[in-house]
């Protein structure tokens, strides 16, 4: 007789009671049940199923790093996702995931994206021109247009046109809001089945497929290179000399579209907010800015420190990726309770960055806390953790560096209103994203 114990579980009659409210934003009910039930606990969902939620971030480390290799991606990745994206390295598990990482990792060294920096900041100045000054606007759309054609312009150069960017921007905004919805309300999948909802957004998927189809077979006919993301994917060959085929490619571009875009637009709106509530901050931003006039973007990016630590302390308190998900392939267990073969696992990222347990004062933004100690990470996941962290952290980081370099240097961020909204979706969206600019 097993003596491990069970985690303490939250009944389905709560899942549904709060189904509504969960809809709109979980991360309310999910507190209310830490609060009540400590680090650890079990969501029963009805019919069979459960989900175990944590915010221990021991238990994080252990099953994203420590004991990985019992630990996969849930089909909330590896299935519903992938439906949509294919399966690309986000998506993809064992064998296939670690073929794929080795073959791609080159593509994301650092030296490689230096080359990128220019197509970078071509895309961030061009869409800073939509700024309107001394009227409260909303900043998200802004940085959510800027963050995808920065991926874009990184991924193909010019060999895209503005009528396709917008085309597969349409689609992956669309098929995420399906996927959210799935995900939310797993009891109206019959609805979805019926409607022919589901299908015409898997219908969206395939198009943009084709149309990037297209963009590949244009590259491939060009005489000339694009020095771009698209070129370094193409030229990669694996120990026995192979290339990606098309559909290998589309994939992991499709993934680069979800994985390189919103969340990196989520986390400019919200750090801009921040900085807009906080002029002290800014104005040592602004200084650092104003040292590094004139010097490369490599060297830029090399000498703004504290830009890094306000990036930082900003994915703290609003982390892009504010769950992840695991599940264990054979039964374990951890802390002396009961991890039974299968079971679904979300760690909340969210709650683990703002609990008074890891982090002094966490409701309060303060960047100087990564320059006194860089001893967190066992308890910050920005970008996962483990074998399987995010391969696009460091241009993430670039794009955001640069972003913010680019618009502090022309213009003052003001507080248009002192609540930060959020909208948890496929990642953590911010809502009602108002500041107001004034030229410097």
């Amino acid at each position: 007789m097993s003596t491990l114990k069970q985690f303490p579980e939250v009944p389905s009659i709560d899942f549904f009671t709060h189904a509504g409210g969960i809809l709109k934003n979980p991360l309310p009910f999910h507190q209310k049940n830490f609060n009540k039930l400590g680090d650890t606990f079990r969501l029963n969902l009805g019919f069979g199923n459960s989900v175990v939620f944590s915010r221990d971030p021991d238990f994080a480390i252990y099953a994203l790093r420590d004991n990985q290799k019992n630990f996969r991606k849930t089909e909330i990745q590896t299935k519903d996702l992938a439906k949509y994206v294919g399966h690309g390295l986000l998506t993809s598990e064992g064998e296939s995931w670690k073929a794929q990482r080795k073959l791609i990792q080159p593509a994301f060294h650092r030296k490689n994206l230096y080359t990128l920096l220019d197509l970078m900041v071509e895309a961030i100045d061009k869409e800073l021109e939509r700024i309107v000054v001394n009227k409260v606007i909303d900043i998200f759309p802004i940085f959510n247009d800027l963050a995808f054609k920065v991926v874009v312009k990184s991924l193909f150069g010019d060999a895209i046109n503005s009528k396709e960017i917008s085309r597969l921007q349409h689609i992956t905004e669309e098929t995420q809001k399906m996927l959210v919805k799935e995900l939310r309300q797993p009891y109206k999948k019959w609805w979805f089945l019926l409607s022919g909802e589901l299908k015409r957004n898997l219908q969206l998927s395939q198009d943009a497929r084709e149309l990037l189809s297209g963009i590949i077979k244009r590259r491939q006919r060009s005489s000339s290179e694009g020095n771009d993301l698209l070129d370094m994917l193409m030229a990669l060959t694996d120990e026995e000399g192979s290339k990606m085929n098309e559909e290998q490619l589309i994939d992991e571009i499709l993934i680069l579209f979800i994985a390189g875009h919103e969340t990196t637009s989520n986390a400019l709106s919200f750090t801009v907010q921040l900085i807009g509530q906080n002029q002290n901050v800014q104005d040592d931003l602004y200084s650092e800015i104003q040292k590094l006039e004139g010097k490369s973007y490599f060297e830029i990016l090399k000498e703004s420190e504290f830009t890094q630590h306000v990036i930082e302390e900003s994915m703290r308190l609003f982390p892009p990726v504010y769950f992840i998900d695991r599940q264990n392939i054979e039964a374990d267990e951890f802390k002396g309770y009961e991890i039974p073969k299968h079971t679904t696992l979300l760690f909340s990222v969210h709650q683990i960055h703002r609990s008074k347990s890891n982090w002094q004062n966490p409701s309060e933004f303060n960047p100087k806390r990564f320059a006194e100690s860089r001893s967190v990470s066992d308890f910050y996941f920005p970008f996962g953790a483990g074998p399987r962290k995010c391969i696009g952290n460091n241009f993430a980081m670039y794009e955001i560096t640069l972003a913010l370099h680019q618009l502090l240097k022309k213009y003052k961020i003001e507080e248009a209103k002192p609540e930060i909204e959020i909208q948890p979706l496929i990642s953590l969206k911010p809502k009602n994203a108002f500041v107001k600019f004034s030229k410097r």
